[in-house]
């Protein structure tokens, strides 16, 4: 027969039950403290009720029911606690004064009711009234949670997402859907949310992790936004699948891994080959000329003739190798520049001056026309030079009759106060529907409409790219039978 009917009530009730002395440490702990908030009767004896159940944002609000309580003699409230496993826990509470043989306050019996399943039940109540038409018209899978973590709602996008059938997400810990190593510290995090509710995106650069019911992981893309009701703040998380975003970005890195080592391995191969290519051609270039000024004999016309083709091509071809690794040296930005003040008329003389054969041998008129001041640019000389050149021999090769003109003066361009060199000519100008790619690498015109069909098609894309890097640009205006000009502008230094 049952004598301690006392004992008998505290060990079977399923609510936590639980006597504190006045200032809250534990006299006596219940079965059913044991199953809500999962520490056994010798852990809890002894130790302050508000450290080991009350979280440190409850603090305060502890504070308060265990005043009211010695002031009033009773308090009822609703509120959370964690447990030992660190979940957070709905609960339904109450607490009374207890007085001792001498009438006078001895202890404080609480009683403690787990709600959690309830409190999910009446926040999915709230929700799906405002937002279960619109979560299930979402593409992204979403999910919201109640500040104990539980989720109140999920869409059928977050359940096909994460492997669950219809309903079986609700009332679940959020920290179930992701990896196990991921989950303690998503309860800090996520209690750090609820102190500073802002819609963000989640993670902070960190990669996150989902985990579908088959144990499957599979990275997302979260974000967070703090959902206001009459039960208090949910959050709603949207989630993004970036599986297969992360499996296009791996290809891709591969791919550019791929591209580095190629152009590493194409860098390494013209280093060589430019060696290899500019060493027997500078040595034509040398002995020809040699044998032009005739120090090892004297030559006849025809040989005369004859070893100017060859100067003239070996000189052509090393102008294209040139290019060449020029481009090579700019696309892969090891092309070094040394800017100086220059004196644009001082320049252009020295390079008028290398073309003044070429365009006499054409017929053609060379003219320079400069503005009364001497212009200063601040730029890299052989750069400079370049462009010049780029610019002036197009000019005589595609001119049969008239004149090349270049002019140096200054003007606005781009909204700039700027120097600007052009050359012009009288030549076969430039289609309009080929005007579009006459900067572009390896363009060249119908060579049904040139004399010859000769170079790399560098020069104009090389003299922009340059141009760039001076911070200057190329214009242009040509028409077709009528001519070209073109046109160098450079910041103006004053």
């Amino acid at each position: 027969m049952v004598t301690d009917f006392g004992t008998l009530i505290l060990n079977e009730t399923p609510d936590a039950v639980v006597l504190t002395s006045l200032d809250g440490e534990v006299v006596c702990w219940s079965n059913g403290a044991q199953a809500v908030f999962g520490y056994s009767s010798d852990e809890a004896l002894g130790r302050r009720l508000a450290e080991l159940i009350v979280p440190s944002s409850m603090a305060d609000h502890e504070h308060s029911v265990l005043r009211q309580t010695l002031q009033d003699g009773t308090a009822n409230y609703e509120s959370m606690r964690h447990a030992k496993d660190g979940s957070l826990v709905y609960i339904d509470s109450s607490s009374k004064l207890v007085h001792g043989d001498d009438g006078r306050p001895a202890y404080i019996l609480w009683s403690k009711k787990d709600v959690t399943a309830l409190k999910v039940l009446r926040d999915a109540k709230l929700v799906e009234a405002r937002f279960d038409g619109l979560l299930e018209s979402l593409p992204d899978a979403i999910i919201m949670a109640n500040a104990s973590g539980r989720i109140v709602l999920a869409n059928t996008q977050a359940e096909a997402l994460f492997g669950y059938p219809r309903g079986a997400l609700r009332g679940i810990p959020l920290e179930q859907l992701m990896p196990s190593r991921f989950r303690q510290r998503h309860v800090q995090h996520r209690s750090s949310f609820q102190h500073e509710q802002l819609a963000r995106p989640m993670g902070g650069g960190r990669e996150l992790y989902g985990l579908r019911s088959d144990g499957m992981e599979f990275p997302v893309e979260i974000s967070l936004s703090p959902i206001e009701t009459l039960e208090g703040t949910l959050v709603m998380s949207a989630i993004r699948d970036t599986s297969e975003r992360k499996r296009i970005e791996r290809s891709l890195q591969e791919k550019n891994a791929e591209l580095a080592r190629a152009s590493a391995a194409k860098d390494r191969f013209l280093t060589g080959m430019s060696h290899e290519l500019r060493t027997p051609l500078n040595a034509i270039i040398g002995f020809t000329g040699t044998m032009l000024m005739k120090l090892p004999g004297p030559i006849n016309d025809e040989q005369e003739k004859q070893l100017r083709t060859v100067q003239s091509s070996a000189r052509h071809l090393l102008s294209m190798i040139n290019d060449l690794l020029d481009l090579t040296r700019i696309e892969t930005g090891k092309l070094e520049l040394d800017l100086m003040p220059l004196q644009c008329r001082q320049l252009i003389d020295e390079v008028l001056l290398l073309f003044k054969p070429q365009a006499r041998h054409k017929g053609l008129e060379l003219e320079f026309v400069s503005a009364p001041e001497d212009l200063t640019v601040v730029a890299d000389r052989r750069a400079l030079q370049q462009i010049l050149m780029n610019l002036l021999h197009n000019a005589i090769k595609f001119t049969d009759h008239g004149k090349v003109m270049v002019r140096l003066n200054t003007g606005t361009v781009s909204e700039r106060s700027c120097v600007t060199i052009s050359v012009s000519d009288t030549g076969i100008g430039i289609d309009e529907e080929e005007q579009g790619t006459l900067f572009q690498a390896f363009s060249q015109l119908d060579a049904g409409k040139m004399r010859q069909d000769e170079g790399t098609g560098l020069g104009l894309h090389l003299s922009q790219r340059l141009a760039e890097m001076l911070r200057g640009e190329i214009l242009f205006d040509s028409a077709s039978g009528v001519g070209s000009v073109f046109t160098l502008a450079l910041p103006l230094e004053r």
